[in-house]
């Protein structure tokens, strides 16, 4: 019974500490919600300078709305496959080429498996300086679910920074370790990819996650309490039958 009831009590104790760690894990999501909304619909900001790139984090940076100025390297685009509101097809990433030479990787946005090749939607690209308004992402090295990347192969399933710019010969210490998700463009030609299609949304489950630790905590309590009221009836109705 001792024994039993230690258990009771180391479980009790075990789902308690998870309900409330969820607890704590939802005030944290609510928290980078609300700063991810703030960036996102904030004025866009300047690009951080290359002396900060490598304190770039998601938590000081992600999603922020930056404006950078540059000129494309058509020539050096990649294309990584992508599942959008769109449909199947491919993000188009091309290196935009800063004034002091430092490259920025600018996902323009999305085109359909049949716009793939780059000869079908030339016509209309960027040409000369451009300015561009988008997001700041951080970079996603090794691949997508359960696919790896295959530079190689150039084949792509995640916006890897690093591996993107070994592949197309751009120097690493001039590119910087994060990319931009550029913002829909109004003006832009007809056939060009599609920006403004960044899909920001986290998973906020963490209260009903609480809820039923807290729930499994009370129904061991009651279990308990039930066991250990049958195990005090039991004893009475033993004695009294020795009294007899």
């Amino acid at each position: 019974m001792a024994v039993l009831g230690l258990f009771a009590l180391l479980a009790f104790c075990v789902f308690v500490a998870l309900g409330w760690w969820q607890v704590e894990r939802r005030a944290w999501k609510l928290a980078l919600i609300e700063r991810v909304e703030q960036r996102v619909n904030a004025a866009p900001v300047a690009l951080p300078p290359p002396a900060r790139w490598p304190q770039v984090t998601v938590a000081s940076d992600e999603y922020r709305r930056v404006q950078l100025a540059g000129r494309f390297l058509h020539d050096r685009e990649t294309l990584v496959q992508s599942l959008s509101d769109l449909g199947a097809g491919f993000w188009v990433l091309t290196p935009l080429q800063l004034a002091d030479g430092k490259v920025v990787l600018i996902n323009r946005g999305f085109v359909p498996a049949e716009q793939r090749a780059r000869s079908s939607r030339i016509e209309g690209e960027p040409a000369g300086e451009v300015r561009v308004v988008g997001l700041l992402r951080v970079s996603e090295p090794g691949g997508g679910f359960l696919r790896r990347n295959d530079p190689g192969a150039d084949r792509w399933y995640s916006r890897d920074v690093a591996g993107i710019a070994a592949a197309r010969g751009l120097s690493a210490d001039k590119v910087a370790p994060f990319f931009v998700d550029a913002a829909k463009d109004p003006a832009a030609a007809a056939g060009q990819p599609v920006g403004g299609l960044t899909v920001v949304s986290f998973r906020n489950n963490h209260l009903v996650y609480a809820l039923t630790w807290f729930a499994l905590a009370l129904l061991m309590a009651g279990a308990a309490w039930w066991v250990w009221a049958d195990e005090k009836r039991n004893r009475r109705q033993g004695r009294a039958q020795q009294a007899d």
